[in-house]
């Protein structure tokens, strides 16, 4: 009885060993799947709406229907892209606007003293307008990326979604910002 017991423990521990191999064995196909799906990436302009890639692995586009949720959810992310460069600037500009004016008497000729003002333009690093700025950078990097990517895979209908989102969005929100700059401008 003894020797048997231990005959089953010898078995019990040799099958976590055979385990790993037929386990690494069953991924590698699929792995290799993977790769050859990338590969056959397109590499030219096209207009089809199957078997579209957008970003991420469970997200493919397949029907039109499809195709024009993913135009509208594009254009909105291009539009989205610049709406938030421009508020960045504005946000930037409000910052700044706490500029303080310190005076210091300097003497002049004959004896005179003369007030020279001097303006400064802080921002200081540890400051919540600067964090919003540094994470506002991080998602308008992302969303760059994203959009690139989205560029990048060739999809006529994709690209023209970047495009328009881009040019409506900049048209929207950079009038705004074309006028505060004017004014800021005749101000010196």
């Amino acid at each position: 009885a003894m020797e048997m017991s231990h005959d089953h423990h010898r078995n019990s521990s040799m099958l976590p060993a055979t385990h790993p191999p037929e386990h690494l064995h069953s991924t590698a196909p699929s792995g290799h799947g993977h790769g050859s799906d990338m590969m056959a990436m397109a590499m030219t302009f096209h207009f089809s709406y199957e078997n579209v890639p957008l970003l991420f692995s469970g997200l493919t586009i397949n029907s039109p229907g499809e195709m024009a949720g993913a135009f509208v959810a594009v254009f909105f992310l291009a539009m989205f892209y610049e709406g938030l460069k421009i508020a960045r600037e504005c946000l930037l500009r409000k910052s700044q606007v706490s500029i303080r004016y310190n005076s210091m008497p300097v003497p002049g000729p004959n004896g005179t003293i003369l007030m020279e003002t001097h303006k400064t333009v802080g921002q200081q690093m540890l400051s919540f307008p600067h964090l919003l700025q540094t994470v506002l950078h991080i998602i308008q990097v992302v969303v760059s990326y994203f959009l690139m990517l989205i560029f990048m895979t060739y999809n006529g209908y994709l690209c023209i979604a970047v495009a328009a989102g881009a040019g409506t969005g900049y048209f929207f929100f950079s009038w705004k910002k074309a006028v505060v700059v004017d004014i800021t401008e005749h101000c010196h």
